[in-house]
């Protein structure tokens, strides 16, 4: 998940109790909840393919989130007691309380980038296996509302507070309308914009009645309560996509004669009826919109994309471009790949480009999740 995601978080589980375990709690909850995202220095000592094999890796397992959740408090609590030596006053750490609201917060970070389909790996050092949730896009607002609306309504006391607030509800909600706009499927971005507005609108009017002083730590537990509830349905919702998504993969399989390998059904932006599926068989993956709210979801091979895994020569020059470094580490990230040698039949030199199926076609070169390998072609 984003980071603006993980630091309401932080702050929510911060203002539903544990800030009161000890002063710097709230500064530890929100650390610790964005700490294991710190592998992103890896782009310092490397390249995109150095931060792409330790992104999402040991800084989110279970020794990682454990160490996390130890080390924070600590640092804290050195840096504070140092501070207090120096101004001659007596620390008012509780470390014992620091470091259980560390653990707290740090556990839910690799928790929440599970429920997408980006993947974590919990059991590094001794398995890269990746686990995927499938069930929440990487940036959700309907999070960013449920937990930033009562996070507003709690912290918002003073006026510098109320700015960074207005700041930060004038960035997402100008993102949001931008997205509606450019979107070639906006209607659900078009419904998100008027739910939007609507609890932007109805948080400034509870904060301008003054209602917003009666409020306490209950509003911070209903609003993760509320997020649980809401992963609930979307869980529903999977379950009825993945069902459907199987459905046509098994048809489409049955179809050209193909055995079915795996099927994957993820979330989209801002919709619990639509969902991306992937199925891959022995000679192709496929991708395809799978809509939970339609009836002839099962039969209708309308939208299917399919990809041919490379046979014969192709395959001979994605077996080469799979040495390179790049590829590897792209190969060991990558949840559907597929690889498209340009030309297939070359004399000197061919371009294999490998592409995840989840976020990239073949013939995108943007981002991460694509990459192009030059190759020597082998002597006939």
């Amino acid at each position: 998940m984003d980071n603006l995601t993980h630091s309401l978080v932080g702050l929510s589980l911060s203002k539903a109790g544990l800030e009161r375990v000890s002063p710097y709690a709230t500064t530890v909850c929100l650390l610790s909840a964005n700490a294991a995202d710190a592998d992103f220095v890896a782009l310092f000592f490397g390249d995109r393919w150095t931060l792409l094999h330790h992104h999402r890796g040991i800084t989110h397992s279970i020794v990682g989130t454990i160490a996390i959740g130890l080390l924070v408090p600590l640092l804290i609590a050195v840096i504070e007691r140092t501070m207090a030596r120096i101004r001659r006053r007596a620390s008012t750490i509780r470390l014992r309380g620091l470091m259980v609201a560390s653990l707290i917060a740090a556990t839910t970070h690799p928790l929440m980038d599970w429920t997408n389909n980006y993947g974590v790996r919990p059991l590094l050092p001794w398995s890269g296996r990746w686990f995927y949730g499938d069930l929440v896009y990487i940036i959700d607002p309907y999070i960013w509302l449920l937990l930033g609306g009562a996070m507003f309504l709690l912290t918002s006391k003073g006026r510098l507070k109320v700015f960074a607030w207005a700041a930060l509800a004038a960035i997402t909600t100008t993102l949001i309308i931008l997205a509606s706009i450019r979107s070639t499927d906006a209607s659900a971005l078009k419904v998100l914009g008027v739910i939007w507005i609507a609890v932007v609108i109805a948080a400034v009017i509870v904060r301008a009645t003054g209602f917003y002083q009666r409020l306490n730590h209950r509003a911070a537990l209903a609003a993760l309560a509320l997020v649980l509830m809401y992963w609930g349905g979307l869980a529903v919702a999977h379950r009825a996509a993945y069902a459907a998504a199987l459905a046509k993969a098994n048809q489409l399989a049955n179809s050209r004669g193909e055995g079915l390998v795996k099927v994957a059904s993820m979330p989209m932006t801002a919709t619990p009826f639509r969902w991306q599926s992937v199925a891959e068989t022995d000679r192709a993956i496929y991708r395809y919109p799978t809509a939970i709210t339609s009836n002839d979801r099962a039969t209708d091979l309308g939208d299917v994309r399919r990809f041919e895994k490379p046979t014969g020569r192709a395959a001979e020059l994605v077996s080469l471009a799979e040495r390179d470094r790049r590829a590897r580490e792209f190969l060991r990230f990558a949840r559907f790949p597929i690889a498209v040698p340009e030309p297939s039949d070359c004399i000197g030199q061919a371009l294999v480009q490998f592409a995840d199926i989840r976020y990239t076609e073949p013939g995108a070169t943007r981002g991460t999740f694509s990459v192009s390998i030059p190759v020597d072609c082998p002597a006939r």
